[in-house]
Parts: C-alpha cells; sequence; structure tokens
C-alpha cells in the first residue's frame, strides 16, 4: 500500500494559501499532511482544506505562534499532544496520530522545535524541548514500530545541512550543544552505522536519501538573496523508525521556482513509503 507524507512548516497558513498553498496540494497527492506554524485557529484549517480532510491540530497557548497539524485523507484512531515534564509549555509544538493503514499502523508525529535565541529564555526552552524528544523517542520507537516524527526541528546536524556553516556555529540552529542532540538521535559522523541504527536508532530519511551531498535545503531567510543564492538550511526532517525508513520509495524537497513563487520560507518534504 502506497502513502505519501509531507511536512511544510506554513508560516501561518491563511496567508500561505494567499500564496498559492492550495494550487500545490492540489496537484500533489498527499494522503498525511503534518504542517508547522499554522498560526490559526482549527476552523480556519477545515475552512481552507475542505471536506475531503480529517484535521487535527494542536493551537499554542499564545494566539498566533507556533501551532502544530495532521491533515489526512483518512482519519486517525487515535491521537495525542501530552509532551515533556508538565511544567513545560509545549502546546503547539507536538501532535502525534495513529493510523490504520490497511491492517497495518503508522504513528505520525508533527513536530516544531523552538527557534531558539542565544543567551535568552527561548534557547533554555529549546534545550528543554530537545530533552523531551531525547525521552519520547525510545517511547515511541519501543512501542510503535512504524513511527515518523517530521517537522520543522529547526536544528541543522551536519555541515552538509547548512551552507554557510563557518559562519552559524555560534548561531542557534548550528550550535555543537544541540547538534550534539541528533548525534544521539541517529548517530554522529563518527559512527560506523551513523543514520543506520546508531544512537536512539532512527533514521534521518532526507540523508539517507540524498546521500553525502550539500542540502538539500528546506529553508532560505527572506533577507537578501538567500533563496536565488541557495544559501539555505536543512532544517525539516522525516526521522522514521528503521521499520518505516526502509519503506521509503522516494524523497523530495519541493523547492519553489523561483522566490516570488513561494508561498512559506520553508519548502515542503515529500516522501513516498510503501508497506
Amino acid at each position: 500500500m502506497p502513502i505519501r507524507i509531507a511536512t511544510v512548516n506554513v508560516n501561518g497558513v491563511r496567508a500561505a494559501w494567499r500564496k498559492g498553498m492550495g494550487d500545490w496540494l492540489e496537484g500533489r497527492g498527499i494522503d498525511i499532511l503534518a504542517l508547522q506554524e499554522v498560526r490559526a485557529e482549527t476552523s480556519d484549517l477545515v475552512g481552507l482544506l475542505g471536506p475531503d480532510w480529517h484535521v487535527l491540530h494542536d493551537a499554542a497557548s499564545a494566539k498566533g505562534r507556533a501551532g502544530v497539524a495532521i491533515a489526512s485523507r483518512i482519519p486517525a484512531i487515535d491521537h495525542r499532544t501530552e509532551f515533556g515534564p508538565e511544567d513545560f509549555d509545549s502546546t503547539g509544538r507536538w501532535l502525534e496520530a495513529d493510523f490504520d493503514l490497511a491492517g497495518s499502523s503508522i504513528t505520525v508525529v508533527s513536530t516544531y522545535v523552538n527557534a531558539g535565541e542565544v543567551g535568552t529564555q527561548k534557547q533554555v526552552d529549546k534545550f528543554r524541548f530537545l530533552d523531551a524528544m531525547q525521552t519520547r523517542l525510545p517511547e515511541l520507537a519501543s512501542s510503535r514500530q512504524r513511527t515518523l516524527v517530521v517537522g520543522d526541528l529547526n536544528v541543522g546536524h551536519r555541515k552538509l545541512d547548512i551552507r554557510n556553516w563557518r559562519g552559524n556555529q555560534k548561531s542557534s540552529g548550528f550550535l555543537p550543544e544541540e547538534r550534539a542532540y541528533f548525534d544521539r538521535f541517529l548517530g554522529s559522523e563518527e559512527d560506523s552505522d551513523y543514520n543506520a541504527g546508531a544512537g536512539l536508532g532512527w533514521i534521518d530519511v532526507g540523508r539517507r536519501w540524498a546521500g553525502e551531498v550539500d542540502g538539500p535545503y528546506t529553508w532560505w531567510s527572506q533577507r537578501g538573496q538567500a533563496f536565488d543564492n541557495d544559501t539555505g538550511w536543512r532544517i525539516d526532517y522525516h526521522l522514521a523508525t528503521p521499520a518505516l525508513a526502509s519503506a521509503v520509495k522516494n524523497y523530495t524537497v519541493d523547492r519553489a521556482a523561483s522566490w516570488d513563487t513561494r508561498w512559506s520560507d520553508h519548502s515542503p518534504v515529500v516522501v513516498d513509503y510503501e508497506f
């Protein structure tokens, strides 16, 4: 059974829709769509997507901020938003949904990791979120054989994942401390089985598919000519358990044809799986 799963940070779904997101979605054949930075109400999502989509949405506690959603052609059989310590506000940043696909169960998580800012509370919150991920990922892998964590993870794991890595080693998103979490999730470059069972055993589908090449990037700053020069970051991921990673048939970053045809500063990451 083939299934196409996409993730994209929409940077405000209503604005993205006005700029052409609906046209992209109409012709892309997506079965499960994970969204981040929704910045809208559930009713907005339902109205934009229409009756053919089942919508789960966890809005941020602060209106107009963050927000994650999962829209699907088939209804989820269960979902969860609890994440991290009770005193940590992860609302609008972590949504798990379980699906039954012709007898095969799959769990999809849409997540939006804090952007962070060095030397501020925002960076503290980001590390707390990554700590919670480090706890939750093994729990998911042990209880659900086919699990996929997708979204804007706001960390470039390796030098291949950011064009200007030399100039960003002290910037949030490429700090050594942040990248060390991904070493624990996936293994480090020094591990003989990096991205093949090292660390916590998760697989970075994009890196496995693309190989040892720069990018392919998924986010570009709105400033300057970053998009035109492809000075980007690969911070949008499909992290899969081994059983699900082995089912990948195709991986694509839907990069816009030009700067003025973009409907978000992120590009959708679209992956085909087959059971």
